[in-house]
């Protein structure tokens, strides 16, 4: 330190490379896209991207990228295969240097989903066709459930569809585009409903009347149209009554569905309109039965305008399954009946899950299970699963409850549900 013989202070770095950019990320996004993102070098002036499909950065890059700026970060690097595992490296340019030592690091790509949006119009009881953009590469398309395989040609490559025939009616069926072993995109579609047992419905029949005349067990297919009913219908046999294209719901006005003989009813895919019909709820069981009814199921509907409710149990009725999915119900005024309303009935079990619910039971109960139903069923816990739906603007009225259960056996499992804008409280039994 105390030597004269000092060395010359260094106060600047000269370098004849460039310096290496640091902490590189690589995050996929939207499937088949990654967006990278690292440090600013101080003496770059760009960067440059190179993607490979293998670890030795060998062969012809993917994608290769020059005269990348520090202000375009986070850069995203778009169209890449899907379900690929590549290696990127980044280094930087400088005037006059030599490019800097690359960084590097590996991402893995999504399953791609080139498929269009599907269009139901497409689709027949044993047939669909897939689209996606034309001249994307496939090969093939794999169906469950069946695992079928169906053969993509060129021609189908260059138009961007195919149509798939030989499928069996009313079956989901989830597709997926191949190319080799490489997934491109999935889908799920539902075949239409047809073949032995169900009959065809059209606007100029006379549902209630094919309904009376029906063998048990019957499935009816309704074609698109309004059906103006304005009419109980006596279901006293296992009836189906269902849209055939579920993507053009028919219309059903005024229909009462009035349930006897311990007969089993299904009610998927059209709308229910009470305008012009009975002041009645939709569905009445209407006699007193000791062996059970058959199950429920309302799956896929539109309920509106009806004025006393959409359920009703006033016999003595055991029903083993009473089912409401996905069903969107409103403007049920609720005008001398609760929503849903067992009074001397019970269900062994009670299910209304992904269901919206809105402008109803302004003044009524919304689930309202009476003890009588236990009074006649002593033997009977009912299971009551509430779960997922919203309800809207539903009971205005401070005195009235979302669960008005009176069953002396019951297990209530009320999970996921969203509740606005109600004046209603959850329950005091």
């Amino acid at each position: 330190s105390c030597s004269e013989n000092l060395l010359e202070e260094i106060t600047e770095l000269n370098l004849d490379r460039a310096l290496s950019p640091t902490d590189l990320t690589a995050q996929v996004v939207d499937r088949t896209n990654v967006r990278l993102n690292w440090k600013k070098v101080s003496n770059a002036d760009s960067y440059v991207i190179e993607i490979f499909d293998n670890a030795e950065f060998s062969g012809t890059a993917a994608k290769s990228i020059e005269g990348v700026t520090y202000e375009e970060l986070p850069y995203t690097v778009e169209g890449l295969f899907g379900e690929t595992l590549f290696s990127v490296r980044v280094g930087a340019v400088g005037e006059n240097l030599k490019n800097s030592k690359w960084i590097t690091t590996t991402f893995e790509t999504g399953i791609e989903q080139i498929f269009n949006e599907f269009d139901p119009e497409t689709l027949t009881e044993e047939s669909a066709t897939l689209h996606w953009p034309a001249g994307e590469v496939a090969t093939g398309v794999v169906l469950m459930p069946g695992e079928i395989q169906h053969v993509v040609t060129s021609a189908d490559v260059a138009a961007g569809a195919t149509t798939i025939t030989g499928l069996s009616s009313d079956v989901t069926y989830t597709a997926t585009l191949m190319n080799g072993n490489k997934r491109r995109g999935e889908l799920t579609f539902t075949t239409l409903l047809g073949g032995e047992g169900v009959t065809k419905v059209t606007a100029n029949d006379n549902l209630a009347t094919m309904i009376a005349a029906a063998a048990d067990g019957a499935v009816f297919a309704i074609e698109p149209g309004t059906y103006v009913i304005n009419d109980k219908i006596e279901i006293n046999k296992n009836i189906s009554v269902r849209g055939y294209k579920p993507h053009k719901k028919p219309v059903i006005q005024g229909a009462i569905f009035r349930v006897t003989k311990n007969a089993a009813l299904s009610l998927r895919a059209f709308s229910l309109d009470g305008t012009g019909g009975l002041s009645d709820q939709i569905v009445v069981y209407n006699e007193d039965l000791d062996n059970p009814y058959g199950a429920f199921l309302m799956q896929n509907c539109e309920v509106k305008n009806y004025v006393k409710g959409i359920f009703y149990v006033n016999k003595k009725a055991r029903i083993p399954s009473v089912t409401f999915t996905n069903n969107l119900i409103h403007d049920i005024e609720c005008n001398e009946g609760d929503f849903i309303d067992f009074r001397k009935g019970i269900a062994d079990e009670f299910t209304f899950v992904d269901n919206t619910v809105y402008n109803s039971a302004a003044a009524r109960d919304l689930f309202r299970m009476d003890a009588g139903g236990s009074d006649n069923f002593g033997s009977v816990e009912s299971k009551i699963t509430i779960t997922q739906n919203t309800f809207y603007n539903t009971i205005n009225n401070n005195g009235k409850r979302y669960l008005y259960i009176r069953l002396a056996n019951n297990s209530i499992s009320f999970t996921k549900n969203l509740i606005v804008a109600s004046e209603g409280y959850y329950a005091n039994q």
